[in-house]
């Protein structure tokens, strides 16, 4: 059996060592030991020749005599050339030779220089040795063609360069003005949209960046390896270089890369995506290398450069084709539902079921007939490039890839020429970091490791981060709010961000200043906190029997939401009208909670139950239109109970079976279809019956929970009516018969004010059902009156038209 060769000037596989591994020098081609010297023998007969044209008596023997009595400056060149091939062919075969002079004298040399002058400085003098040496060329060749020294030609320059002035301008004016107009338009355009902040001008640190500690501390370890990157490259490591922060807006990602800056004490680049969106194509891609050539000066002048991409996903994406992102998305290159890393059931499977898997996710995006008129994709000419589109992503994506290939004309081709590799460039010391609220519409190829390291999500605050912040920006301003009240504000706030709780706080004491005080009060921070969550109320009144059906339709919901809610509590009861609600029942989680619980959802569905069941019970089994967004938030967890999250009385998931077409869950027989009978149609029917059973029965629980609480019910509809708004401590008041911020509940533990409150309803319920304008007085308990009464008597002009006072503290 013949043995297979390697094709002819292919080295065999692992048969060609790397560069660092070489012992002696790489041997030359035997074109590169020549070419220099040639070139000098084509000068030295340039030379002589010109000796001849000079004087026609002279023949070529006699013109070669001249040339080598003047000792012309080309034989001292070609013997260094000489000597430069003797040293390189001595190198290629003596290991000491070449480790001497590459390791002792030009590495020793190399070494010296890195540490006695920064980079900055060496880059600076080679630019000037390489601008002297140009000049110096120039000098020796412009003496010779005036027969002149090179010293007297440099001198002489000037007035060389103004004799031929006309003529340079005349060729210069004909090339600017075709060129002119495009370079300087396109120039003009690839300005703007990069801010660069120094130093000195940036005050945010890491004690102002509030709630995100366990963020902060992964972004200090980045601080330590861009000061001293030492710790990481000399143990054969990599400083990671690119940083992700992702998260709802306003939780902190722009404020904490100026803490980085203003940490480290170097520059701070803050580019904005939009400045990429150009009329012209290629605008932005003269952006984007003008952009980080300004990095890599700025990363020599200073050591380290931080450059903070806002809102990435405005240029880190290629719009229709994007591919997914953090987690996966739209493009289902990584489908989302079976990420990796989880706990959920693919990451158990085989690898062969996971390919199945992915298969079928990735066929059922994929239209059957696609319709090929609206899928064609328009390809601009000269116009028509923005965001990430048109080159810009990938002129992006280059750059962050290509920081480590050589720098420079001189480096890259001249040392090149004479057979000399090109010096690496120095280490540019750049963080990027990006911003974005989007992740999933950033491309695949941006977020890979060696261009964004280390993806961090900067979420919402947990309750500790939420009193932190709450602490640092109310220290700023005037209060009287307690430790307690802080920890109150954190859970009643759950989803508070960093710009949220600002904003609030901001509130709270415009809120005091219109109030005639400088101090925030806790008064001021609750209603504030109503008007930002609620908006202003609407300058509206009810007629008495509408006022009343609203408030006993919240009250139902207050009523239930309180007594079988146990993982959340009331935060506001309302029946002021909205833009979009005339009143409502909010609920917040007293801690922080991640998984959600079967009893959860269901005691969800009894709260959403609650205003049917409710204005059934007390409305004589009449109903209004008002509850169809009860009923629908209602459907829409008992569809997911039952169909998706095994809640009902199937296991498997609807999703899925409808997917593979297996039939109904539950459907009997096996799960076996008859011939010819719809799949779809049946699972549908199936869990619709079921859906609508489960509702039946929990709407049944709900009934009951209501008329075991009647009298609590009329309780909380009457302190709604009379104070508009509840905070959930007055509803709980309310109900445990106590005295509340607001509300004073003790008269609702008397029977016969629970009877008045009842004959208040009937009357009300009569004058429904008969759509009649009986004037309804509402009850007044003995030792009160209303919140109003007293301040009309006092001051009439004092109270807004729905008879409060629009500064009542709510």
């Amino acid at each position: 059996m013949r043995k297979a060769r390697a094709a002819r000037g292919l080295a065999p596989p692992g048969g060609r060592p790397k560069d660092e591994d070489r012992l002696t020098r790489k041997p030359l081609s035997f074109w590169d030991r020549i070419k220099f010297l040639v070139l000098l023998g084509l000068v030295w007969l340039i030379l002589t020749w010109s000796v001849m044209a000079n004087d026609p008596l002279v023949g070529f023997s006699d013109a070669v005599r001249i040339e080598v009595r003047a000792g012309s400056w080309v034989f001292i060149l070609m013997g260094l050339e000489v000597l430069r091939q003797i040293h390189f062919l001595i190198s290629e075969h003596s290991r000491a030779y070449h480790r001497f002079w590459t390791y002792g004298v030009f590495g020793g040399f190399e070494r010296l220089t890195h540490r006695r002058i920064s980079d900055w400085t060496r880059f600076r003098v080679w630019r000037l040795l390489t601008w002297v040496f140009w000049i110096a060329v120039a000098a020796v060749i412009t003496g010779k063609i005036i027969h002149t020294t090179p010293v007297l030609a440099l001198l002489r320059g000037p007035e060389l360069i103004w004799h031929a002035l006309p003529f340079v301008l005349q060729l210069a004016f004909a090339f600017f003005f075709i060129a002119f107009q495009f370079i300087g338009l396109f120039w003009l355009l690839s300005r703007g949209g990069v801010d660069v902040y120094y130093p000195d001008d940036i005050k945010t640190r890491f004690s102002d960046v509030w709630g995100q500690d366990h963020v902060l501390e992964r972004v200090k370890e980045n601080i330590i390896f861009l000061e001293n990157p030492e710790l990481v490259e000399e143990k054969g490591g990599y400083v990671p270089g690119g940083l992700l922060l992702w998260g709802p807006p306003g939780t902190g990602k722009t404020l904490m890369a100026e803490a980085v800056a203003g940490e480290t004490g170097k520059p701070y680049v803050f580019v904005d995506p939009g400045a990429f969106i150009n009329m012209f194509m290629g605008v932005g891609i003269l952006k984007v290398k003008s952009l980080f050539r300004k990095l890599r000066r700025l990363a020599l002048r200073y050591g380290g450069v931080i450059v903070f991409f806002d809102e990435a996903d405005s240029l880190g994406n290629r719009g229709q084709l994007t591919q997914g992102g953090v987690g996966g998305g739209p493009g289902r290159a990584t489908p989302a539902p079976f990420a990796h890393a989880g706990c959920h059931g693919f990451s158990y499977l085989s690898a062969d079921t996971q390919w199945r898997l992915v298969r079928e996710a990735m066929a059922a995006d994929i239209p059957d007939e696609p319709d090929t008129r609206r899928n064609k994709q328009m390809i601009g000419g000269l116009m028509g490039g923005g965001g990430g589109g048109m080159g810009t992503l990938q002129a992006l994506l280059t750059e962050l890839s290509g920081l480590k290939k050589p720098r420079g004309l001189v480096n890259r081709y001249v040392r090149r020429i004479f057979g000399m590799r090109p010096k690496p460039p120095p280490k540019y010391r750049i963080l990027v970091m990006m911003a974005t609220n989007m992740p999933s519409a950033l491309d695949e190829a941006l977020l890979r490791p060696g261009r964004i390291d280390r993806i961090y999500k900067v979420g919402y605050p947990s309750k500790a981060g939420r009193i932190r912040t709450y602490e640092g920006y109310f220290a700023k301003v005037k209060h009287e709010l307690t430790a307690e009240n802080l920890d109150k504000l954190a859970t009643i706030t759950p989803y508070a961000t960093g710009a949220t709780i600002k904003d609030l706080v901001n509130e709270s004491l415009i809120t005091a200043i219109r109030n005639g005080r400088d101090v925030i009060t806790w008064p001021d921070v609750i209603k504030a906190k109503q008007l930002k969550e609620l908006g202003p109320p609407e300058d509206v009144e009810y007629i008495e029997r509408e006022r009343h059906a609203v408030a006993v339709h919240e009250a139902c919901h207050a009523l239930v939401a309180f007594r079988m809610r146990q993982h959340m509590e009331i935060d506001i009861a309302t029946i002021e009208k909205g833009g979009d609600y005339l009143g409502m029942v909010a609920s917040i989680p007293p801690e922080d909670q991640f998984t959600r619980w079967r009893s959860e959802y269901e005691t969800d569905i009894l709260v959403s139950l609650a205003s049917l069941a409710g204005e059934r019970m007390f409305f004589d089994q009449d109903s209004s239109s008002g509850v169809s967004g009860d009923l629908e938030s209602a459907t829409t967890v008992a569809s997911f109970m039952e169909g998706f999250w095994g809640m009902g009385t199937t296991v498997s998931s609807y999703s899925t079976a409808k997917r593979l077409e297996v039939g109904s869950p539950g459907g009997g027989a096996g799960g076996r279809l008859k011939k010819g009978q719809d799949t779809e149609g049946q699972a549908r029917h199936a869990l619709a019956d079921r859906i609508e059973h489960n509702l039946e029965v929990l709407l049944g629980r709900t009934e009951e929970i209501l008329r075991e609480n009647r009298n609590d019910v009329l309780a909380i509809a009457h302190a709604l009516e009379r104070y508009k708004t509840l905070s959930g401590e007055d509803v709980v008041a309310v109900m445990e018969h106590q005295r509340g911020p607001l509300v004073d509940g003790t008269p609702y533990a008397d029977d016969a004010f629970v009877a008045e409150l009842d004959a208040y309803h009937n009357a009300a319920s009569r004058a429904h059902r008969e759509h009649s304008q009986e004037q309804l007085s509402l009850p007044v308990p003995a030792a009160a009156a209303p919140p109003w009464t007293v301040a009309v008597i006092a001051d009439p002009e004092a109270h807004g038209p729905n008879g409060r006072n629009p500064d009542q503290p709510l």
